[in-house]
């Protein structure tokens, strides 16, 4: 296609309008409200600190244009769309007065930094509830006195402290070596005494802990022990160590045998594992708010009554955001039912967010048909996808499933890609999926790949709103997540594309992201670490799934490999965009059709803002590749 766009995207499907006129509405009609709570944070701070040198003169709150908070100086957001502030860096500004405390209402900040201020008094005792999430924290160079709070070892997502150049005192409370992801830690320039913490993953110099005359330990001199016990007070403490270890002991058996027989209890009590639905059956008033006016009469009971009140027999998959029941109405009619765990936002909240999500409609995305609140039950109502998920054809994990031949693993790789990239570029408000593997992209019945649990990341609990703990499950998939989320805990569009990435290896390789059968016994790494070692010795090929080779899609094949090979690269600014992908796939795929001129197009984003871009010519990025 050659000139500018002619047909662009609203959030409701393809439009056909000028090109000028796209422009003219992107700038002026696009709005987004900030949170009022990152705005009270920043008010808070406003007002707490004496701003000598008048550094904070941009925080104009009257100011109530699209993204206005994220303009502030030194506030980042972690995207201009949903302008909650993601760090808060105001170093060497002049700034007096004490800790801002009302920095807690910044629920999303992940890096802090008030250096080389003023700041007196002392750290806050909660601190862990006021920056609980931060990765980043530096108060150097301050005025701050009094002790080190223990509470700050509650901050388990540091990886970086520095409190150096400040008026401390006291001991470093030991417990702060307890913080596993501590990289980098410094207390130098002090008053502090006593012996220095025993981290557990790391080592810090000397420079860390220089000019406290009082402190001792590794790597300072060795602290002086106390005086040597006469036999009776050995005997004693040796006696009463024997007891404490002993009460311990038996405290522990009996925590874990009252957690047995309370699972038991929980079982026996609650065979069918639907407790929770009996205590709203008796809610058969209840209507369901839907999106589709085919199904608008539907009641809460009648789903009660298409799932056999929720039995677990009916779970036909579960994942981070909930369980997902089948309920097949009397009609015959096959829906997908979610219930919601941990989403601790108000109805009034909840109500909100299903208004976004009800109009976030995209053929690769599964309808969501309508939801309902039941006193602390939140349910999604799905259209069903009658063949199951990506992951489970890949891997055979029904018995009679057949291999998944190269031109439908095509159909699936572009679709989804076209899906993830129109929730990146051009859904009103963008959308992160945070939790992409191949088990969230559903199958209709013609195999076209629909994409779930899309936009449920603002519904979970506050940590899932931006953070991943990088751990099974919580964040994200064993071996889908992003290596930078182990750094940073923020999560990015650059991180779906490498989640994504893993899943193009998925279909390419036949194998799962986390076990390689092709490898050798002494590889221990995960398919992405396969991947990259193949790489490194030119052996690519060796990777490709064998029922994929001699069929005369090699060539394609390998080409799809390059592009997941590009999409998983740990440097996160060397991977394309998702928009860039799709593109891509596309160019591979183009003798099978499965998208024409008149899908839709993508809006791709600068550094510079939003500007419209000629499609890419199929022919030119297939020659690219």
């Amino acid at each position: 296609m050659n000139g500018p766009f002619k047909k662009m995207v609203s959030n409701c499907g393809a439009l056909t309008i000028p090109a000028a006129t796209l422009i003219y509405l992107l700038l002026s009609c696009t709005v987004c409200c900030a949170l009022q709570s990152d705005i009270d944070c920043l008010k808070s701070i406003k007002s707490a600190l004496e701003d000598t040198s008048n550094s904070l003169a941009s925080w104009n709150f009257n100011n109530q244009t699209e993204g206005f908070i994220c303009k502030f100086t030194g506030i980042e957001c972690w995207h201009p769309d949903e302008n909650r502030v993601l760090s808060i860096r105001l170093p060497d500004m002049g700034l007096k007065g004490e800790f801002p405390r009302g920095i807690q209402n910044c629920s999303s900040l992940t890096s802090l930094d008030l250096s080389n201020n003023k700041l007196n008094g002392s750290i806050p005792s909660n601190i862990s509830k006021v920056i609980g999430f931060v990765v980043k924290l530096d108060l150097s160079s301050n005025l701050l006195s009094g002790e080190i709070p223990v509470n700050l070892a509650n901050c388990s997502y540091l990886n970086d402290l520095n409190l150096d150049n400040n008026r401390l005192r006291g001991q470093i409370p030991p417990e702060i070596g307890l913080l596993g992801r501590l990289k980098t830690f410094s207390v130098a320039n002090n008053q502090l005494t006593g012996p220095v913490p025993n981290f557990i993953n790391a080592t810090f110099p000397v420079e860390s802990y220089a000019n406290n005359p009082g402190l001792c330990g590794n790597p300072l001199p060795v602290c002086r022990g106390p005086a040597k016990k006469t036999p009776i007070g050995l005997i004693a403490g040796v006696t009463i160590g024997v007891v404490t270890v002993g009460a311990v002991a038996m405290a522990i058996g009996m925590f874990f045998y009252l957690r047995m027989v309370s699972r038991k209890k929980k079982k026996d009590d609650d065979p069918e594992g639907n407790k929770w639905a009996k205590s709203i059956k008796g809610a058969k008033v209840i209507k369901l708010s839907m999106f589709e006016k085919s199904v608008s009469k539907m009641r809460l009971s009648d789903l009660m009554k298409a799932s056999d009140n929720f039995s677990k027999n009916n779970i036909i998959g579960s994942g981070r955001t909930g369980a997902v029941y089948r309920a097949v109405l009397d009609d015959g009619t096959s829906l997908m039912v979610k219930r919601l765990q941990n989403t601790q936002h108000s109805e009034k909240e909840f109500l909100s967010e299903m208004a976004t999500l009800g109009n976030v409609k995209h053929r690769n995305l599964v309808p969501l048909l309508g939801f309902c609140v039941a006193k602390k039950e939140r349910l999604l109502v799905y259209k069903d996808m009658p063949n199951g998920n990506l992951h489970d054809k890949l891997h055979l994990v029904s018995e009679g499933d057949r291999v998944l031949e190269w031109p439908l693993r095509m159909k699936v790789g572009i679709g989804a890609a076209k899906g993830f990239a129109w929730l990146h570029h051009n859904c009103n408000p963008r959308i992160i999926h945070r939790n992409i593997s191949s088990k969230c992209i559903l199958l209709d019945v013609e195999f076209e790949p629909r994409i779930s649990d899309f936009g449920l990341a603002r519904l979970m609990n506050p940590i899932d709103t931006h953070l991943s703990t990088f751990v099974n499950g919580e964040f994200g998939v064993m071996g889908y997540v992003a290596p930078e989320y182990l750094r940073t805990l923020v999560a990015t569009p650059k991180g779906d594309v490498y989640s994504f990435g893993v899943v193009l290896l998925e279909l390419v390789t036949g194998e799962r992201p986390t076990y390689v059968t092709k490898a050798p016994e002494s590889f221990k790494g995960n398919l992405v670490e396969w991947i990259t070692h193949l790489s490194g010795e030119s052996m690519l090929q060796d990777a490709i799934d064998r029922s994929l080779c001699g069929k005369g899609y090699d060539d394609e094949v390998f080409q799809v490999l390059k592009v997941a090979c590009r999409c998983v690269l740990s440097e996160h600014k060397e991977r394309p965009s998702m928009f860039e992908v799709y593109q891509l796939l596309r160019a591979i795929g183009e003798r099978y059709n499965f998208t024409t001129e008149n899908d839709i197009l993508m809006l791709s984003e600068t550094d510079y803002g939003f500007q419209l871009e000629e499609l890419i010519v199929a022919q030119d990025v297939k020659e690219a590749l």
